[in-house]
């Protein structure tokens, strides 16, 4: 991975050709998504000011994004203040550098990971490992990922796509390598995997010295950090090692502990379904003789500065990384995350890669296109982010490029290659949509010819029709049968 793109994944389109002819891999999908959605449904329905709770952390989350240079340094100086250092990193090359310098300082060469999606945005494993240090995941789903040399395909689950007798078969082949074996007589029943996991990561945590970290979300008046997490590892990474770093984007700022109430009670029901985490670790700062006595704050932009200058885009900042929109979007459950060429798959990495990396890339330019715009995304984002807007709005910028920010500096994209056709159509319907009379024309014609219309399409569209009719052109415009029929009243006409 670099740069938080899968290296050598193709556009969307031709990595999920392939992904829905993998009928485990849709198996798989299908069983999972369903089972959490149904599971979050009903947990949702057991309050009634839900609607409010989420209003209010769209609210919390626009206003801190407004405010954030405010939040920012309150924050800065609340962890310093406690104990702790911050650093600033402008990228995901800047983090690495910087990750890599604190934990050399202790003079490790090994590291236990938790809540690390920021981590693998920018591709530290990677680059720890190529600076001679070892990075073990210690989430179960992360370790099934790294002992699989595979890639994660959903923010919540993120070894989704395999069942448990592909698990049992990495684990026995690959725990070796890695630290303590798994038996020789493991089976793929839960509890088995689940107690081999265990037993193996207990090793590392017993031995480690220093923990890198995520956060799900950091209290601008206290600095405080917070971790949610349902199997305990993450408080083992957070208070055995002698040294933690935590690296975190600049959006997973609150402004207080009341903020992080409506927060702590709508992301483990979007999530995992649960009223409330099985583990909330929080940790502000340092405390002799309790915890890690050195702690280090590695804030990324990585491209999220870029992303608040866009006033339609910038709402995709509001994510709180949940995954509800993965569990209920129809082209997630056929293609799969890994298609979505990014740690960040399904509708909000359709709409927040691009604008974290741009769309200079063919896997970018497809993703905003990974969608049917059902709407499904929106009705159960805790945060009210309303993804389809988001979509057209990347479209248009895809198609007929644009003013953006890059980098900090105001740009103007040009246009990705290849649309040239839907940009010749829209220029038309643009001018046929303000000529009411050749539209009107345009559409008694269409309807006076329908029967000689083919039922697919040439050319570029050739790819629509493969697997759909067009929909037949009725016998008249719809403001003929209105004009003749007096608005419906008179249907003997």
């Amino acid at each position: 991975m670099s740069g938080g793109t899968f290296v050598g994944m193709p556009a969307f389109p031709t990595a999920a050709h392939d992904a829905v002819r993998n009928t485990t891999l849709r198996a798989n999908l299908k069983h999972a998504t369903h089972t959490i959605r149904d599971k979050r449904a009903r947990a949702v329905s057991e309050l009634d000011d839900w609607a409010l709770l989420r209003q209010a952390g769209k609210e919390i989350k626009d206003h801190t994004l407004h405010h954030l240079e405010h939040y920012l340094v309150q924050l800065e100086d609340s962890v310093t203040a406690a104990g702790g250092t911050v650093h600033w990193a402008r990228d995901a090359d800047e983090a690495n550098r910087i990750v890599t310098s604190l934990v050399r300082e202790t003079g490790e060469t090994e590291v236990v990971k938790v809540k690390s999606m920021a981590t693998q945005e920018i591709g530290l494993n990677e680059h720890l490992e190529a600076e001679g240090i070892s990075a073990y995941e210690t989430d179960l789903a992360e370790l099934i990922v790294q002992l699989g040399h595979d890639k994660p395909s959903h923010i919540l689950v993120p070894a989704i796509h395999r069942n448990r007798g592909e698990i049992r078969d990495i684990f026995s082949k690959e725990m070796g390598s890695w630290g303590r074996p798994a038996p020789d007589d493991l089976t793929d029943t839960p509890a088995e995997l689940a107690e081999t996991a265990r037993l193996h990561l207990r090793e590392k945590f017993l031995r480690a010295k220093v923990g890198i970290s995520g956060a799900n979300f950091m209290v601008a008046d206290t600095g405080t950090l917070v971790v949610v997490e349902s199997e305990g590892n993450g408080r083992m990474c957070l208070t055995l090692p002698e040294t933690l770093i935590s690296v975190v984007g600049i959006e997973k700022i609150v402004p207080t502990w009341q903020d992080l109430e409506v927060f702590l009670q709508t992301l483990p029901r979007s999530s995992t379904a649960e009223r409330m985490n099985p583990y909330t670790s929080t940790w502000t700062g340092t405390t002799d003789s309790d915890g890690p006595q050195t702690f280090h704050l590695v804030l990324i932009d990585n491209g999220r500065t870029d992303t608040l200058a866009d006033e339609v885009g910038r709402q995709a900042l509001r994510c709180i990384r949940c995954s509800a929109c993965l569990n209920v979007c129809p082209v997630y459950e056929r293609a799969g995350g890994h298609a979505y060429g990014s740690v960040y798959p399904g509708p909000i990495g359709a709409i927040l890669s691009p604008q974290l990396r741009g769309t200079g890339s063919d896997i970018d330019a497809s993703l905003p296109y990974a969608s049917s715009l059902c709407g499904a995304c929106y009705e159960v984002c805790p945060v009210a982010i309303d993804i389809p807007e988001v979509l057209v709005h990347l479209r248009e910028r895809v198609v007929a490029g644009g003013p953006a920010t890059r980098n900090g500096n105001k740009v103007m994209l040009r246009p990705a290659k290849g649309h040239a056709a839907e940009r010749a159509a829209m220029r038309a319907a643009t001018w046929a949509f303000t000529h009411p009379a050749a539209l009107a024309t345009g559409q008694r014609l269409a309807s006076r010819t329908r029967r000689f219309h083919p039922r697919t399409m040439p050319g570029p569209g050739k790819a629509w029709t493969d697997t759909r009719d067009l929909p037949t052109v009725p016998a008249e415009p719809f403001r003929d049968w209105w004009k003749r029929t007096n608005g419906g009243k008179d249907t003997t006409k």
